[in-house]
């Protein structure tokens, strides 16, 4: 497996999805959430039906309260639609049991966040093991694998260092080693440059573009318009609706 280079590539093109060859898609999907009290609705997501290809490289835009978060929480597993449906891999997940979605986010989805969510007490290789441990993998097996990504990343130097003793970049390429532990199908990032400085932030996203060329599907939300002209496709949303689905490569 080749070391992820420090410095932005050039990404490839990319193709429309179809539902043919998508990795993931919704049909009408809806999301309400209730207001303390009961009496006020919100509607996140008003009836929103996209796909998304194998190997796309999308960004996720639009302002706050749109509804980006929330489609990224549904595609990820974190969360129910109030209605529609949800197929990843094929599968019609979105009424799923919790279990059942555990075991999906764990099959199938890596995340990234802007906040890294690294566990504290946890050196970097634990951080890195961690979605193995719940598949069950024996403890050889998950610290081969976690090396194999911490190599990727480039912090083999730093592997039994915690999260306080490394930089907000090397948190988030911990991050990112721990979002490919389990050779996931689709890549979901929440503002993953947000809490880094501009070097940084080009840094995280070379490593991005590095995984889109490996062939990897990544969805990305962003309120940055130079992070989302890296991407192949740019979705926007406005009051939980799609305003516009533009491939730019």
């Amino acid at each position: 497996m080749t070391r992820l280079a420090d410095e932005p590539t050039t990404v490839r093109d990319s193709t429309s999805s179809t539902f043919a060859d998508s990795v993931a898609r919704v049909e009408s999907l809806t999301k309400i959430y209730c207001m303390p009290g009961g009496d006020v609705e919100v509607h996140a997501l008003r009836g929103v039906s996209i796909s998304f290809g194998r190997g796309e490289y999308v960004a996720i835009c639009g302002a706050s309260g749109s509804g980006k978060s929330t489609l990224l929480n549904l595609l990820g597993c974190l969360d129910r639609p109030t209605s529609g449906r949800y197929f990843l891999n094929n599968e019609d997940v979105a009424k799923y049991n919790d279990d059942e979605l555990s075991e999906i986010r764990c099959k199938y989805i890596g995340f990234v966040f802007q906040s890294f969510n690294l566990i504290p007490q946890l050196t970097l290789l634990e951080n890195v093991e961690v979605p193995l441990f719940y598949q069950g993998l024996l403890a050889k097996e998950r610290e081969a694998k976690a090396r194999e990504l911490i190599e990727l990343v480039d912090l083999s130097d730093r592997s039994h260092h915690r999260p306080n003793e490394l930089s907000g970049g090397q948190q988030q390429r911990v991050a990112i080693a721990r979002a490919l532990i389990n050779d996931p199908i689709i890549v979901l990032a929440d503002e993953p440059t947000g809490n880094l400085d501009t070097a940084t932030g080009q840094m995280i996203l070379g490593i991005f573009d590095q995984l889109h060329q490996d062939g990897k599907t990544i969805l990305m939300v962003t309120h940055e318009a130079d992070v989302a002209a890296r991407c192949d496709r740019i979705l926007t949303l406005r009051d939980g609706e799609v305003i516009s689905d533009e491939q730019t490569k």
